[in-house]
């Protein structure tokens, strides 16, 4: 209606400016020619208005024209017969003009929208082909929707714990009433088999894929009706599309996790009952032989039956500590507590208690001069140096040493680097990154390829990496590095002197 107003103004305005404009010469000019001009606001008014605006243009232009352009002038009267001629002709044409250019209005209206919707199914389908999740396409699926169909409403409805739910909306928001119209209440069974239907105000068009309802599609029934079905329904089944791959995609990812968990499962059953067995095996034996009345002990025997029990039982709590370690990583709850100190303050008492318990090895540590101070959990940088130790000398020959080094790190980026060297088998190039992971075990390892997994993971946790080199005369190097301390304003770097760094520049046998 609105459009019709403006087009009628228009063709009215253009029409008084022409007849305003030929008034002082009309005696020179001939009916017909008056005819021709008086065209030109009946096309004004069909083109900004519609075929409505042109019929009233062509009304009031016959009353001009016969009123100001037809002798005599300034009557209704339209004199000799060949007037009456005129004016019937000019009617009759200006009604074609109106109706051909209100067609032609009508397709190149219809060809721009059809432009725009081709322009937006492209670019959804680009969309699909780019397989974006959810969160990201239906936004720009009802926007576009909304925009196309110049909807004041349009909203995606999909279902949520057994309830259809808006998931995605562009325009007004669907009231309660247009919500309780569409979506059926518990118990009620839903009709969203239909293809399409009007609700409350809405075109609801279901959203099918495989055969199967996934969702409904609401647009204000007013924008809908302007336009053709097909294209609406073509947007529905893009729609549909991505709910169904987004359902296929978050399915296959409940697969994997599923069968992912599994075969954690058995892997941490398989190593845990593989590494329990000998020890438990172990403490058994002994506990047995002691506990035997009639069997002769004697002292030594005895001491080497409890030393037996007490270290297998170490080994048995590690592995525990181990397990809840990693329970406590994946839960998500690893927090690093940061203490600043040197690093050799730092590394210090986790050698110390390696020298106690591995006696019959030799522990080589060297710590540069100059160091600056790191910022770290003391608790768990001791536990990934103890591991890496531990893993040293699980793998390296009896008789070996295991060497620790704590340099500034190469690659300037300050901080420090820590590195473990063995003299073992090695690490083969091709698993450098797999040993790094749960339950990755090296050939012929009694541990429960736990150590370094958790050590990567602590490390992590500080924003720092650690990796695995070959050593230059055979074995592996692992190597982590440590933040450094930002110094506070006003002080300036300070040389550790050897009370901070107990092992600077040493080494110890």
């Amino acid at each position: 209606m609105r459009r019709t107003l403006w087009g009628t103004a228009a063709a009215l305005g253009s029409m008084a400016v022409l007849a305003a404009a030929m008034l002082p010469v009309r005696g020179s000019l001939s009916t017909a020619t008056t005819a021709l001009i008086l065209v030109i606001p009946v096309v004004v008014g069909v083109v900004a208005g519609g075929f409505a605006s042109g019929v009233i243009s062509v009304a009031v232009g016959f009353g001009v024209y016969d009123f100001f352009f037809i002798p005599p002038y300034e009557t209704m009267a339209v004199g000799v017969p060949q007037n009456w001629v005129a004016a019937g002709v000019y009617v009759i044409v200006m009604i074609l003009v109106a109706r051909v250019v209100a067609g032609l209005n009508v397709a190149r209206t219809r060809e721009r929208r059809q432009g725009r919707e081709l322009r937006e199914l492209f670019k959804l389908s680009d969309l699909l082909v780019e397989d974006k999740p959810l969160n990201v396409l239906l936004p720009v699926i009802v926007a576009a929707l909304a925009e196309v169909f110049g909807s004041r409403q349009a909203a995606i409805l999909l279902p949520r714990d057994g309830r259809l739910e808006i998931v995605s909306s562009a325009g007004a928001p669907l009231s309660d009433r247009q919500l309780a119209d569409i979506v059926p209440p518990p118990g009620v069974p839903s009709r969203r088999q239909a293809r399409s239907r009007e609700e409350g105000g809405l075109m609801v068009v279901a959203l099918t894929a495989s055969g199967r309802p996934v969702g409904l599609l609401a647009l204000s029934a007013d924008a809908a009706a302007r336009h053709e079905r097909e294209p609406l329904l073509l947007f529905a089944n893009q729609i549909a599309l991505a709910v169904e791959r987004a359902q296929l995609r978050e399915q296959a990812l409940r697969t994997r996790v599923n069968e992912e968990m599994a075969r954690l499962a058995r892997t941490l059953v398989a190593a845990v009952a593989h590494d329990l067995r000998a020890p438990l095996a172990s403490i058994k034996a002994s506990s047995s032989t002691l506990s035997d009345d009639q069997l002769d002990i004697g002292p030594d025997t005895r001491h080497s039956l409890v030393s037996l029990i007490d270290k297998q039982a170490d080994q048995l709590a590690e592995m525990v500590r181990s397990l809840l370690d990693m329970s406590r990583i994946q839960a998500g709850v690893l927090r690093p507590r940061s203490t600043v100190l040197p690093p050799g303050e730092l590394i210090s008492p986790v050698v110390e208690d390696l020298r106690q318990r591995s006696r019959s090895r030799d522990l080589r540590v060297t710590v540069d001069d100059g160091l600056p101070p790191v910022d770290a959990d003391v608790t768990l940088v001791s536990r990934v140096l103890a591991n890496l130790v531990q893993n040293a000398l699980r793998h390296g020959p009896a008789g070996t040493p295991v060497t620790i080094r704590v340099r500034a790190r190469a690659d300037g980026a300050g901080g420090i680097e820590v590195s473990v060297t063995d003299h073992g088998p090695g690490v083969d190039p091709a698993r450098r990154e797999e040993i790094f992971e749960m339950f990755a075990r090296r050939d012929n390892d009694a541990g429960a390829g736990l150590g370094l997994a958790i050590a990567k993971t602590f490390v992590e946790a500080h924003g720092q990496r650690i990796w695995v080199t070959g050593a230059p005369d055979g074995g592996a190097v692992f190597r982590f590095t440590l933040p450094a301390a930002v110094p506070l304003p006003g002080e300036g770097p300070e040389e550790p002197g050897p009370e901070e760094s107990p092992f600077a520049t040493r080494s110890h046998h």
